[in-house]
């Protein structure tokens, strides 16, 4: 871990940002307790940026804080990973049909050398690489639809799924990429906004059930 310097007026910046890395990408399983103490040492920062950087995390869902003051990532009832499924299936396709008149040949071409790491983090067993190279695979396409407050809330869902997905791809086995991804890019390269939304929506939804059915 990369020591913050205590001194730094952005120190809580710097340990928010990458406690909330290490949380969308699944390093800190489902009902993992944290302290702010344990934070502190751990990033070499004074009590009052851990203090900060987590209750922003709290905010976003990222952590959930009980009566007592016990701090944890949060573990996720079917019920509440369906509701955020659906909040995916909502966001994602308005997303991706946003970016479509500008998803230039160039960053297709880049969508598509993603999804080749995604393959190969699948060969390597490697869950957090998986989830990694899939969330960089959609930011990377969201981010030309140029809607800064839908893209962040989508990841603020991202975030709250994290040590879930992360649990799940443990268990289950894949063999491939997400196939819906080579559909994705069919329908980029052709310029067909319905198939587009159909195929993020069909990408979203299908991953999201294996961890209700898991």
């Amino acid at each position: 871990m990369t020591a913050i310097r205590p001194a730094d007026p952005a120190a809580h910046e710097a340990l928010y940002r990458s406690l909330r890395s290490r949380i969308m990408l699944g390093e800190v399983p489902p009902g993992q307790a944290l302290t702010l103490r344990g934070l502190a040492q751990e990033y070499h920062v004074s009590m009052t940026p851990a203090r900060e950087a987590v209750r922003r995390l709290v905010a976003e869902g990222a952590l959930a804080m009980s009566g007592s003051g016990r701090m944890a990532t949060p573990e996720l009832s079917d019920e509440r990973i369906e509701e955020l499924a659906a909040m995916r299936a909502l966001i994602e396709p308005e997303l991706a049909a946003r970016a479509l008149p500008r998803a230039h040949f160039a960053l297709i071409d880049r969508l598509a050398s993603v999804n080749g790491q995604i393959a190969d983090a699948v060969e390597r067993h490697d869950a957090v690489g998986y989830i990694r190279c899939n969330l960089d695979f959609h930011r990377m396409l969201y981010l030309r639809a140029q809607a800064p407050l839908m893209l962040a809330m989508l990841e603020t869902i991202w975030l709250q799924l994290g040590p879930t997905m992360r649990a799940l791809y443990g268990r289950v086995r894949r063999n491939e990429p997400p196939r819906h991804h080579r559909m994705i890019l069919a329908a980029l390269r052709a310029g067909d906004e319905p198939a587009l939304r159909l195929a993020v929506r069909a990408d979203v939804t299908h991953g999201l059930r294996h961890l209700t059915s898991a």
